[in-house]
């Protein structure tokens, strides 16, 4: 595939280097900017190489988030909150219109890249020609709840006492945290996974995540290693602010479509949560499109319908991109 954009950068962004990879065919193609999950966990990799073939129809942008991956250097940990990822998404959004001359983009959020495209969405919409999400997060604390409440039923089903036993140790979430934040989630989402509830697909987060980002020719030897070390480290230090959105209380009202792409089997970022929220949204268009076969990574389970229906949710609106 021949592209007219392919450039990696570090760009300067709320105080720190932050690097990015914009992708495409035309330069006269909308821009898709991708916005990834964790926090802490960059997709750059699967974006630009598994669903590389977007490029034709748009101009993608994928980000590693300050605190992972090539963003990963120089980083405070005071700055891992909520509130600084939103302006650094902001900041990036205004970015990316002056140098790709546009006057909005699109977001494509998955996971807690959901929670950060919904509050951008909600705040600062001037740039924002519409929104796609998967995994949507809708409520913190409530997620969290399901999400134990979903390890622990499937584990007594199948009378796996090792890991009731570990579901016990970590306890179930308080305000959408664990005691201890980074071992108890993982501790939860290992069992979690084990179920069904993150992948359709039988593997582990060895198989299906550290595996394929070290055999990544995307990631440099530098990005690796700011992934390794910077996974714990971001979401120790934001998931005590990203756990308290209340989107069915405080987000329901955009400016711009908006479009969520749920896994039906979904129980890392519950899946039972979404149908209310999204009967409140008001929106110049949405669409609640459920992917009967998926979990949590529509995208990686149902490729091919994911990415038509992206299309043709998006591309109707590329006038006002």
């Amino acid at each position: 595939m021949t592209y007219a954009i392919d450039v990696v950068r570090r760009v300067p962004i709320g105080g720190v280097r932050q690097k990015i990879h914009i992708r495409g065919t035309k330069r006269t193609n909308p821009v898709l900017l991708f916005l990834h999950g964790g926090p802490g966990v960059s997709n750059r990799d699967s974006v630009m190489t598994r669903n590389c073939d977007l490029c034709d129809d748009f101009t993608i942008v994928a980000w590693d988030q300050r605190g992972t991956g090539g963003s990963y250097w120089g980083v405070k940990k005071e700055t891992l909150h909520l509130e600084q990822l939103i302006e650094d998404a902001a900041g990036l959004v205004a970015y990316l219109c002056k140098l790709l001359h546009k006057k909005k983009l699109f977001i494509w959020g998955g996971s807690w890249g959901t929670e950060l495209g919904t509050y951008l969405c909600s705040r600062y919409p001037e740039h924002i020609a519409g929104y796609v999400g998967s995994g949507q997060v809708v409520n913190g604390a409530l997620n969290e709840d399901l999400s134990y409440d979903f390890a622990m039923m499937e584990a007594e089903k199948a009378g796996d006492t090792k890991a009731i036993e570990t579901l016990k140790r970590i306890g179930r979430p308080v305000d959408g945290c664990y005691r201890e934040v980074f071992d108890g989630m993982m501790a939860q989402r290992r069992i979690m996974k084990k179920y069904g509830g993150h992948s359709m697909k039988k593997g582990t987060y060895w198989s299906d995540t550290a595996l394929p980002l070290l055999k990544s020719h995307e990631f440099t030897f530098t990005d690796k290693i700011g992934l390794a070390l910077g996974y714990k480290k971001c979401l120790t230090y934001m998931w005590p602010t990203t756990s308290k959105c209340a989107f069915d209380r405080e987000c329901t009202k955009f400016e711009m479509p908006y479009y969520i792409f749920q896994g039906r089997h979904d129980n890392n970022t519950p899946s039972a949560l979404v149908q209310a929220y999204f009967d409140a949204i008001e929106a110049p268009d949405k669409a609640l499109i459920w992917f009967e076969h998926s979990a949590h990574g529509p995208l990686g389970e149902e490729p091919e319908k994911y990415k038509r229906l992206l299309r043709e949710k998006l591309l109707q609106w590329r006038e006002d991109a």
